[in-house]
C-alpha cells in the first residue's frame, strides 16, 4: 500500500518549489519508511532546482533530511519503527571503495545520488496521479512530509537530540568537517584557509578548531560571515573586496604559504588564488563545484614542490563513523551549529530559497 504524502516538487527548471501531493512506494527488503521532522536546505539542492544538473523533473529534492522510522523492509537491520534518524548519501556498498571506507566514491554514486531519480534498476520510489517523478535524490528526496529511504542513507542517532538543529550534518556539516579531519588533517601549528564563510565552510572552521592547527583563516566578502568565523574559531579574516588572498596569506604566515585549504565557493578565481596561496608540500581540497567544464589553470612549476589539489566529495565520509561523532560534538556546544542555522516552516521552503539566495540565511533547516 503506498504513502501518499506533501512534497515540496521542483516543476521544471527555474520553476521554484511547489508543494502538492506525491504517492511513495512501498518499501522494498533494503528501504525505509521516514516520517520527516526537519531538512536542510543546502546549494546543490538549488543548483539541480534551477536545471544546472541532469535530474529528471518534475521531481522531489532534498537530502540533509532528518526525522523518525515509521516502517522498514525486511533486510534492514539497521533501524526500526520509532527510531530517529538523520538521512545522508546513499551508496551501492560492494564496489571497491565502498568495501574501502569511501562509499563517498562508490561507482554509482552519481546516478544513485543525484542524477538517476529513480532506484538503481530505473524503478520510481515517488509518483503523482499515477506517473513516475523524479526521487531517490541521495536516496532520501526528503522535501516531503514522508521519505522513502535507502538503508544506506541513514544514520540512527539518540531520541534526545533535536533532528531540527542536526539535519545539515548529512550533508554540509560532514563535507566542511571531513575535508579538514579526513583529507587535510592537520599538523601541529599548521595553517589552514578556508574560501567562503558559508555552511560548509564554517563548519569546516568549527572543525579545524578541533585540531592542532594554530592560525586558521577565513575568506568571503561578507564582513558579518567574516566576523562569525571569528567567532566559531577562525584566527584571522580576509576579505577579498579589498585585500588579495595570496598576499595577505604570505603575509600572515611570514612568506610560508598555507598548509591546507579548504574552498567552497566554487568560484574558478578563488579557487586558483587558493592554490596559489599554498606552502610547498600543501594540499586544496576543492569542494566549491563550478560548473561542469570549468577549468583551474596551475602551473606545472607550482605543482612540483609536493603541492596537491585533491576534489572532495561529502568530506569523503563513512556516514556511520562520522555523523555519530559530529552529533556528539554538536550536543556539547563544541560544535556550535545553532550558530548557522535559521528555522522556516516546510510550507515556507520558498522563502527559505530566497533568503539563501540573497545571503541572509546561511543554512535554513525546513521544520515539518
Amino acid at each position: 500500500m503506498t504513502t501518499t504524502t506533501a512534497a515540496a516538487v521542483v516543476e521544471s527548471a527555474g520553476a521554484g518549489f511547489s508543494l502538492t501531493e506525491v504517492e511513495l512506494a512501498d518499501p522494498r527488503p533494503d528501504e525505509v519508511l521516514v516520517r520527516m521532522v526537519a531538512a536542510g536546505v543546502c546549494h546543490t539542492d538549488l543548483g539541480v532546482a534551477a536545471g544546472g544538473l541532469p535530474f529528471p523533473l518534475p521531481g522531489v529534492l532534498g537530502h540533509e533530511g532528518a526525522g523518525v522510522v515509521e516502517a522498514v523492509g525486511s533486510a534492514v537491520s539497521r533501524v526500526k519503527p520509532g527510531d530517529h534518524v538523520l538521512l545522508s548519501f546513499t551508496s551501492c556498498g560492494r564496489c571497491a571503495n565502498c568495501r574501502d571506507g569511501h562509499p563517498a566514491y562508490c561507482e554509482a554514486w552519481l546516478p544513485l545520488n543525484l542524477l538517476g531519480g529513480a532506484r538503481a534498476d530505473g524503478s520510481a520510489t515517488v509518483t503523482r496521479g499515477g506517473e513516475a517523478i523524479g526521487g531517490h535524490f541521495f536516496g532520501q528526496s526528503s522535501f516531503a512530509r514522508h521519505a522513502l529511504v535507502d538503508e544506506r542513507s541513514l544514520v540512527k542517532v539518540p531520541a534526545d537530540v533535536p533532528l531540527e538543529l542536526m539535519a545539515p550534518l548529512g550533508c554540509g556539516v560532514q563535507t566542511g568537517a571531513g575535508a579538514v579531519w579526513n583529507v587535510l588533517k592537520p599538523r601541529p601549528g599548521a595553517t589552514l584557509v578556508v574560501t567562503g564563510a558559508g555552511a560548509v565552510g564554517l563548519s569546516a572552521v568549527m572543525a579545524a578548531r578541533l585540531t592542532p592547527a594554530t592560525r586558521i583563516i577565513a575568506v568571503d566578502r561578507v564582513p558579518a560571515r567574516l566576523e562569525l568565523a571569528r567567532e566559531l574559531g577562525a584566527t584571522h579574516t580576509i576579505d577579498t573586496t579589498s585585500d588579495d588572498l595570496a598576499e595577505t596569506v604570505a603575509e600572515i604566515t611570514s612568506g610560508h604559504g598555507a598548509d591546507g585549504v579548504v574552498e567552497t565557493t566554487g568560484n574558478i578565481q578563488m579557487a586558483s588564488a587558493a592554490i596559489g596561496s599554498l606552502a610547498a608540500r600543501g594540499t586544496a581540497v576543492l569542494v566549491g563545484a563550478p560548473a561542469f567544464g570549468s577549468t583551474v589553470p596551475v602551473d606545472v612549476n607550482f605543482m612540483l614542490p609536493g603541492r596537491q589539489v585533491v576534489g572532495l566529495t561529502l568530506g569523503d565520509s563513512e556516514t556511520e563513523a562520522l555523523i555519530p561523532v559530529l552529533v556528539e560534538l554538536v550536543a556539547s556546544g563544541r560544535m556550535p551549529v545553532d550558530r548557522l542555522v535559521k528555522h522556516y516552516k516546510f510550507e515556507e521552503i520558498q522563502r527559505a530559497v530566497g533568503d539563501v539566495v540573497a545571503g541572509e540565511a546561511i543554512k535554513p533547516v525546513l521544520k515539518f
